[in-house]
């Protein structure tokens, strides 16, 4: 894995990477989630906001890290009081060298801000809200066990534009159970385009479309497999993500990444980090990371978190607090790179950079698969780039799978 160094203005070098912090709580668990977050859990709370900086003192080891992007993702990370929460992002500053203009973004739920903690996070260097919006229609938020309503979205996207946001992302859910394409039912509008064009209504400056993976661990996957519920339909939501792309397009927005659009210049800098494989340091419970050619997670249960973090004094790393520690080689990291970067729809995977990051020839690796996915209208080449067709991001792991290493396969 290629790292980035920068040199500051006293001469010291910097390794520059990006922070993801998980925050694993929730106030109720979603009936499709399978994330690594928890209900209930209010007492670990402060324990929690401690074990996190003695985290960021480890993982430093006496290296000087430049953070160019920082990540509080969930869970709901707006569940913490918000002085706890700043008190995270002010041991962030004490550990790492924090780049002027950082992105820094934290996941919300809409039920769980008011003006006064918008104002806060606002005030304490967050410049970038994620909304989880998932559904414009009430049904469909019921479905999937959201604490608010469609009118709370709405209401709590306008207090955020109103506190100063100005970066804000929605994310949403095509191929529900019973979703429609389009039309509507009663007076009330009950489709996927109903809810895009809300979306499009409040001029969002990102939006996050994840297509419904039905977990069959979680309450929505159970009542699936049960019968009480239908299967999402993949065509349908075929034809939901082409109507995304063309209502989308047409309202100006820029179709970046798979899953991902932005008004020109709003593009998520922290998860660009991931789809160009660059280096990222995940902290909290079952955070992942990518740095110094290994990939870990930690530990996946909070509470055994806290006490690995509390039963160190000494200030040693604790090796049990990761787990699944995976040395990449080279082969590997090629692979991933052309995987994740084919997820960017306009940039692809460079040619120079592949070549510069590797030092061979991209078409000297994987010239056969490019040509067979060629062959199929699911990727095009041209001089500087490789990138999936309309067609092929329908179909992207038939695309992706075909960069994998036998031995991973």
């Amino acid at each position: 894995m290629v790292s980035s160094w920068t040199k500051g203005r006293s001469g010291a070098r910097h390794l520059a990477v990006s922070l993801y912090i998980h925050i694993p709580f929730c106030q109720a668990k979603c009936t499709y989630c399978d994330f690594n977050s928890y209900s209930g859990l209010d007492h670990l709370f402060e324990k929690y906001g401690r074990a996190l900086p003695a985290e960021m003192q480890w993982v430093r080891q006496g290296r000087s890290l430049k953070v160019n992007t920082i990540y509080l993702g969930g869970g709901t990370p707006t569940v913490l009081p918000l002085a706890l929460l700043g008190e995270v992002l002010q041991a962030c500053r004490e550990h790492f060298t924090i780049t002027d203009g950082a992105e820094i973004t934290v996941e919300a739920n809409p039920g769980t801000l008011d003006g006064g903690y918008l104002a806060g996070l606002l005030e304490m260097g967050v410049n970038r809200l994620s909304l989880g919006v998932q559904s414009f229609h009430d049904d469909e938020l019921r479905l999937l066990g959201r604490i608010h309503t469609a009118a709370q979205a709405v209401e709590t996207y306008r207090l955020a534009k109103g506190a100063g946001f100005g970066n804000i992302n929605l994310d949403l859910i095509y191929g529900l159970p019973r979703q429609t394409l389009r039309g509507w039912q009663a007076v009330r509008p009950c489709s996927w385009q109903a809810t895009l064009q809300q979306a499009i209504h409040l001029r969002p400056d990102h939006l996050s479309l994840y297509c419904l993976t039905v977990e069959q661990d979680t309450p929505l996957g159970q009542r699936i497999a049960q019968g009480k519920l239908p299967a999402p339909d993949p065509d349908l939501a075929a034809e939901m993500y082409t109507l995304a792309e063309e209502m989308l397009a047409r309202a100006g927005y820029v179709h970046y990444e798979i899953s991902n659009w932005a008004q020109p210049g709003h593009e998520c800098r922290h998860n660009l980090t991931y789809w160009r494989n660059r280096s990222y340091l995940g902290l909290g419970a079952g955070a992942h990371s990518y740095f110094d050619r290994k990939r870990w997670h930690d530990v996946l249960s909070p509470a055994e978190y806290i006490t690995l973090l509390e039963a160190d004094p000494q200030g040693l790393f604790p090796p049990s607090l990761r787990e699944e520690v995976q040395e990449i080689d080279e082969t590997l990291e090629m692979a991933e790179t052309m995987i994740l970067g084919l997820r960017l729809v306009q940039e692809g995977v460079r040619l120079a950079d592949f070549k510069g990051r590797f030092g061979r020839e991209l078409m000297d690796v994987y010239g056969g698969e490019i040509r067979e996915m060629e062959r199929v209208a699911l990727l095009t080449v041209n001089g500087e780039r490789v990138r999936l067709t309309a067609r092929g991001r329908l179909l992207g792991n038939e695309v992706f799978q075909r960069f994998l290493p036998e031995s991973t396969v």
